[in-house]
């Protein structure tokens, strides 16, 4: 059981894996201990109308408290608002690269700085593919920071049968690195007897 109540901020930028964020805030609105506060940018919420079919009101039912990207005054905009944790899930190459730079020019932007400069815990599910070298020299200097990079790079250990068991899987340890019990996907528990430990 959580010891005392997390306050979490979710946003979601336009890059494709919508599904990553909200599948996040399902699992996130089931735990009453966590409050949640969501930032949607435009393109965001056109992935999200496009991939899922999902309307911002639908989303909206999802979270406590919702902000609108060019609300710099908002709560999540200052350090003395106390935060537990910021995911951008997912996040594009422009929300990494302004990060990278410090130019909080959105409050998407604004919170992520806030949150590295306060020594909070920043991950960033960075979606593109391949990568070129302003990708990683901004994932480095993220890094460097402070903030985590997670690539929503799949597993199959767990076997899954289905899209939402790999989407589950990535989503879990997103929970985990926000310090968050949950049960939402197995873990690993080692090689069995019965399987194979080498290629002989």
């Amino acid at each position: 059981m959580l010891t005392k109540p997390k306050r979490l901020i979710v946003a979601i930028t336009g890059a494709s894996g919508a599904t990553y964020g909200v599948r996040l805030l399902q699992v996130l609105s089931n735990i009453p201990e966590i409050e949640t506060h969501l930032v949607v940018s435009e393109s965001g919420l056109l992935n999200i109308q496009h991939e899922l079919d999902m309307s911002l009101t639908q989303l909206e039912a999802l979270v406590e408290v919702t902000h609108h990207i060019n609300n710099i005054g908002a709560t999540i905009a200052s350090g003395s608002f106390q935060t537990d944790g910021m995911v951008v899930a997912p996040c594009s190459m422009r929300t990494l690269a302004a990060v990278a730079h410090g130019l909080s020019d959105n409050l998407i932007t604004r919170a992520a700085d806030v949150i590295l400069k306060e020594r909070r815990r920043l991950i960033l599910m960075v979606r593109e593919t391949p990568f070129n070298l302003a990708h990683l020299r901004n994932m480095t200097s993220v890094t460097e920071m402070g903030g985590i990079i997670y690539p929503p790079l799949p597993c199959f250990y767990h076997r899954p049968q289905t899209i939402i068991d790999i989407i589950d899987q990535t989503v879990s340890r997103v929970i985990d690195l926000l310090g968050v019990p949950h049960t939402l996907a197995p873990r690993w528990e080692g090689l069995t007897a019965a399987t194979p430990n080498n290629l002989e």
